[in-house]
Formats: structure tokens, sequence, C-alpha cells
């Protein structure tokens, strides 16, 4: 038989031996989902009176007739033991908390020994169960006494359970069907009490003699969902009538704790994971930048958030570091957070300029419905001028930390957040210097309860600045390890709200790796385009790409020169690729098609796309570009 995990914490010795004591064990703190499920009330008793506060231990009472004990008495003991049990299982903020609950509550003060039995899988909601029906034992209990000084008696855990099958299939018309079916406690001297034990504990092992026993089904909302067996030995008074409504309470309330239990982590795991997949699987690696990011949700997983990063490639080799915070802890923030990532993603394709940006943006949350806010920070980055322009929706500012180890908050304007609706949104241009690294966060990593927002930017840029010192100077911290090390500083209760994290390092493109030229747009144009292209191969020491790249150019500069009014634009970077921009006024996008054998065109971009390691084209609020990259090693 497999062996099953017992825990006795918490224990009150049993009221008719005053002479016996527990050693408590300190209860662990529960965590993973909120405490608020309240316990249901208990038609079948009176209501209870009032008991010692959640913290302290089930109450040690006797809750069956005691010799000459008064009937006020016990009924008086009977509804506190119910109050401090209910009160110890709702306390359970997960499946196993509210099992071990039950488990705690009852032994040794209402059963010597407890079985646990679970349905396996465990439904959830409104879903179907599975078939066959079966039952998975998930815990079980027992204490034993035993003589440690004199005549001192004390309750440990017996390692040797009462024996029971793992796994039990509930049989269609079975004794335990009906027994399940029937919903209340029964006692198992009765003949279907009995056999359905015979049943659920397996052929085996069958239940030793001497042993009283309650059967109780244990009933979620929609449908039974387990058992629990409530076991006593011999010389122990017998079960009454009254301890089945005790065992009908402690199973109801047990029962309603692990379907909203259930509930409660499917949905929560649901949220988590709608707002993972909406986050970035990887990270572009664009020219000029090196990038790297983390996500943490929030310590309690309850509290699912709507905090995202991306980083989105631009024309002409610049890149989009966007991170925003939808305001709330929900499904419907994970779910706003990706429309309106999805809606920064096509603006950021138009070559919005930032402020234009949040403006959209704040206009998509107003459309999504009433206080649908967000705050959001847009910054582009130009590897060729190393610039980098920003605009902030209410925001924590940007930290740049500096080659020299000097870390800087930037001065960036606030700005108002994203729903409000109404204003207007500033963008600012910096220096962006090689070898600095930009960090954008949300505010998760510097607000807590325990800290103000300030406080915390404070000591982030300090955190930045002494991870700086651990390289020297001009030797930039790997950005890796950069992130896990700002991650360090969160402390136990900074934890509360989930965690967005974007890193940039800002490599930038040298400008004698720049070539750039204007062409008019005429028959000649292509001609020019190559001589002009084998030149600066010839200044790289590329001669060897010259053909390729001669072949290519003149097809996408032929092809701009077709439909373009203004002179069109082209730029050579040499970085560790070779990458080729054309530009022209014309929006209309090229497309790659298959050219009939009697057609004198349209082969142009096939051989681009055979011969470019990658190669695109992106629409302008002004026109397009077209590019192609080619490996420099050949």
């Amino acid at each position: 038989m497999t062996e099953h995990p017992t825990s006795h914490e918490g224990r009150q010795p049993l009221a008719d031996r005053p002479q016996e004591q527990t050693r408590p064990r300190q209860e662990a703190a529960p965590a993973g989902l909120p405490s608020d499920i309240p316990a249901q009330p208990a038609p079948q008793l009176p209501e209870p009176a009032p008991a010692p506060a959640p913290s302290a231990p089930a109450v040690a009472v006797a809750v069956s007739p005691k010799g000459a004990e008064p009937a006020g008495r016990r009924e008086g003991d009977r509804l506190r033991f119910v109050g401090a049990a209910t009160r110890r299982i709702a306390r359970g903020l997960d499946l196993d908390e509210i099992v071990l609950g039950l488990c705690r509550a009852t032994v040794p003060a209402f059963s010597d020994e407890i079985l646990v039995y679970l349905r396996d899988p465990l439904p959830v909601g409104d879903e179907r169960p599975v078939a066959p029906f079966v039952l998975r034992l998930r815990r079980t209990d027992r204490l034993r006494l035993t003589d440690l000084e004199g005549d001192e008696l004390v309750l440990v855990p017996d390692p040797d359970p009462t024996p029971a099958a793992e796994l039990c299939e509930v049989r269609s018309g079975s004794s335990l069907a009906e027994v399940l079916r029937g919903v209340r406690p029964v006692f198992g001297d009765s003949a279907a009490a009995r056999t359905a034990l015979g049943e659920l504990l397996g052929p085996e092992h069958p239940l030793p003699r001497g042993l009283r026993a309650i059967l109780a089904p244990l009933r979620g909302r929609r449908r039974v969902i387990g058992a629990a067996v409530f076991l006593r030995r011999a010389e122990q008074p017998a079960f009454d009538p009254d301890d089945l409504l005790v065992g009908a309470q402690l199973a109801t309330h047990t029962a309603l704790g692990i379907d909203k239990a259930v509930l409660y982590g499917r949905e929560a795991y649901i949220a988590d994971e709608l707002q993972r997949t909406m986050l970035p699987d990887s990270l572009p690696q664009p020219t000029g930048v090196k990038l790297a990011s983390r996500y943490l949700p929030a310590a309690e997983t309850a509290r699912v958030g709507g905090d995202w990063y991306d980083a989105i490639p631009l024309p002409g080799s610049r890149v989009a570091l966007v991170v925003g915070d939808v305001m709330g802890h929900s499904m419907t923030s994970a779910a706003i957070m990706g429309q309106l990532r999805t809606t920064a993603q096509t603006l950021a394709g138009l070559d919005l300029p930032p402020q234009e940006v949040l403006h959209h943006l704040d206009e998509q949350a107003q459309r999504l419905g009433e206080n649908r806010m967000a705050t959001c920070m847009y910054a582009v980055y130009d590897p060729v001028s190393h610039r980098i322009t920003v605009a902030n929706a209410g925001h924590p500012p940007p930290i740049l930390l500096h080659l020299d180890g000097r870390a800087e908050v930037l001065r960036v304007p606030a700005g108002a957040p994203i729903g409000v609706g109404g204003v207007d949104f500033e963008a600012v241009e910096l220096d962006a210097p090689a070898g600095a690294t930009l960090l954008l966060y949300t505010d998760g990593l510097v607000e807590s309860r325990l800290r103000d927002v300030w406080t915390g930017i404070e000591q982030l840029r300090e955190r930045l600045a002494a991870a700086a010192q651990l390289t020297g100077p001009d030797h930039a911290p790997p950005l890796e390890a950069l992130c896990d090390d700002v991650l360090d500083m969160l402390g136990p209760g900074d934890r509360d709200d989930d965690i967005a994290l974007l890193a940039a390092r800002f490599d930038g493109i040298a400008p004698s790796d720049v070539a750039y030229w204007f062409l008019d747009p005429e028959d000649a144009a292509p001609g020019r385009a190559r001589r002009l292209a084998r030149r600066a191969l010839a200044r790289w020491d590329l001669e060897e790409l010259t053909d390729s790249v001669e072949l290519l150019i003149s097809e996408v500069v032929t092809n701009a020169v077709r439909y373009a009014e203004r002179p069109v634009t082209l730029r050579l970077l040499r970085t560790d690729v070779l990458r080729c921009e054309v530009g022209d006024d014309s929006p209309q996008l090229p497309r790659q098609r298959r050219a009939r054998e009697t057609d004198e065109g349209g082969r142009g971009l096939f051989l681009v796309n055979r011969l470019a390691r990658r190669w695109g084209a992106t629409r302008l609020s002004g026109g397009k570009v077209v590019w192609f990259e080619l490996s420099t090693r050949v």
C-alpha cells in the first residue's frame, strides 16, 4: 500500500482524557489563493456559539455522550467543536490545505482516524466528469497514545494507519454508489455501509474488528466529489445520531471549500496563461541594440495583472521599446492588455511618432469601455543617430545606466494614463550613447506596501550603479545578469504586483559603417546606385559581396523609381550583416509573385528572396522602405 502523509499539528487532547497532552507543531502559513472563502451555513444545527479566533487550535471537546454529563453541556461542546472545525476548514486556501484542515479538526476531537477520498480527476465548475467514477485516497490521519515519562500520555502520529486501497472505482448500482448518491452520512454498522466500506477500502483491506465508522459523502455544489470515513476504536464511545449531524456539517463545509478552491484555481490558471500567451515568446535582435526581458507574476496567484513589454523593429534599423501596465488585477485586465499590445504593434508598423502612438492608444482604451486605463512608456531608438525619442503616459520614468557606471533617472514628461482622454502627450529626444543600458519597468518593481514608488526608483538606481561598479568602468555589465540582479532587490513583501522588465543595451552603428544617398527617380538611378554601392563595399573590404549587392540593389531601386515621384533614398549599413534599405514615397508594398514565361518582368523580388539572408518591406507615413540583408561571412 502507498504510504500517505499524516499531519497532526495543533491537536487538543480528548475531552474525556484530561491527563493527555499534545505536542502541537507550528502550522505553516497558507499561500496561493485568497482567504475569503466563506464557510457554508449548517442547516442541520443551531447557530454556533462564539469560538476562539481562527488562529487558535481546534477546540478539544467530546462530541459523543459521556456518562452523566448534562445534555445541555454536551450540546454546547458539540456546537463549539463544529464552529471551530468549520473555521479551520475554511482557512484552507487550496485543495490540500482544506483536506488537511478537515483532518486536523477531527482527529482526535471527533474521531481517532480519518480517511479522505476525492474524485480523480476532480471536475471543475460545470465540466462533465470523466468516466469511470474513480476515488483516490487523498489523505489519512491517525493518532495513538504513548507513555513517554511516567504516567504522562501524549498523542503522536501513528505510522501504521488503517490499510486502505489507493484507488476505488465506483460502479453503477453498487452499494458504495447508492450511499454516495444518498449524500447523507451513514453509520458503518449498517448493511449498506458495511458493503460500501468494503468496496471503498478494497477487498484486501477489511475494516478491523471493533472499529466504529461513519461514511460521509462529500458533495459539492453540483455532484459528489469524494467521501470521508471517520473511525473510532473499540474503547471509545460509539457514534450516536448527533454525530451524524456533525459529520454532515464537516463533509458539507469540506466539499464546498474544495469545490471553490478547484474552481478558483482553474480561473487563476486560465488568467495567468492568458496573460503569458499575450507576452512575446522571444525578443527580436535588431541591428545596433541588444535586448533582455523578465516577467514575474504577483506572489499571490489570484492577482492576475496586465503588465506587458514589447520590442518592435522599425524601418531604418530603429526599434520601438514598449512597457505598459493595465490598471487592475483580473482576467479583464489581461484581456485589455492583449488588445492594447496589439494596437501598439499596429501603430508602430505605421511608423508614427511616439506621442502619436500614445494618443491612438488612449482613444482605443476609451473605445474598450469606461475606466479602462493603463500606463505606458513608448521609446524609439535610432542606432545610426544614437538618439532615443521617449513619450510617457503616467508610467514610472526609465533609468539609463551609462558606460562609466553612472545611473540616471531620465527626465521625461509624466503624462496622463492611457484612457483618461482629452490630454496631449509630449515626446522628448535624448542622447543614447554607445554602451549605455536603458531599463524600462512597471511599478511592481519599485512600489509595494512597504515602500512608495520614488523610494523604490531610487533603490533601483542605486542597484544598477552598484552592478556597474562590479564590472568596472568602460565595461557594461552583462544584460541577462543585470536583469537577474535587478529582480534580486525584491524583498518578501515586494511582490504585491506583477512585474515586467525590458532592458536595452545600445551598441549603435558607427558613422563609418553607414553610407547614405539620394537618387533622382530617373532611368539612370539603378546604374548610379550600383556604382555607389561598389565604392562603399570596397571601402569596407567587402568586395566579395559586390556581385550580389549590385544585382539586388538594381532590382529594388528599379522598382522604386517606377512608382516614386520624389528622390529615392539608398542606405547601406555594415554591422554583423550588410543591410541595404531603399525608400520611396509610394505606399504600395511590393508583393512577390510567380512570373509567367512570357512576362518580361516580375522576377526581381524572386531574386531578392533567393539571394538575400532576409528581406522585407515596411509602410511609412510618407511611403515605404524595402530592405534586404546579406551575410558578411562568405
